[in-house]
């Protein structure tokens, strides 16, 4: 009888175990996502300030049509996709297009200089680093719900129910010109 109790005992202990390792996965998968909403809505605001951008760019840029083709389309994709992974492949190509809005600009000096073009810049601005941030913590989120799904006993748990690693919402090809020290010129 003492025997039974004490099998008892252990097995109510591992599914107590397992329980609570699967509620801690489900906890960091929805913080997950909850993050990525907190992208998403930095990203919103950045696509909704494109298109001012785009037409205060075209009257002073009519040799640079392919570069305001580009930046409309990849917005266009970034708007259409629903999943967190296309999200994050349309908003890295969207970023790579903007900067390459950001290389034409220096050839054109009176855009530079006009003050509309100005504001809307500095706008863009503090979105992308409202975006940084946002990004940061949704991928801090995506490294701990990661960490648990490889890390023992959680793992087993993880493999049961089908959580799976996530890719983390990176920089792709900006990272190399990120990494860049700047070149200071005098």
């Amino acid at each position: 009888m003492i025997i039974v109790l004490f099998i008892l005992g252990i097995i109510f202990l591992v599914i107590l175990i397992a329980v609570s390792l699967y509620n801690r996965l489900v906890r960091l998968r929805n913080n997950r996502e909850q993050a990525f909403a907190d992208v998403d809505v930095q990203l919103k605001q950045r696509h909704d300030m494109i298109p001012q951008l785009v037409e205060s760019v075209k009257g002073y840029m009519q040799h640079e049509r392919g570069v305001l083709t580009e930046i409309t389309e990849a917005r266009a994709n970034a708007i259409k996709a629903t999943s967190i992974n296309d999200k994050i492949a349309a908003e890295t190509r969207l970023s790579t297009a903007l900067d390459g809005l950001k290389v034409a600009v220096e050839a054109y000096p009176d855009l530079k200089a006009s003050q509309n073009f100005l504001d809307l810049q500095n706008e863009i601005s503090d979105i992308e680093n409202k975006i940084a941030a946002a990004r940061r913590f949704f991928n801090s989120a995506t490294k701990e719900l990661n960490v648990a799904t490889e890390l023992f006993p959680s793992n087993i748990i993880a493999t049961l129910f089908n959580f799976k690693r996530e890719p983390l919402f990176e920089l792709g090809d900006q990272r190399t010109v990120v990494e860049q020290p700047p070149e200071i010129k005098f």
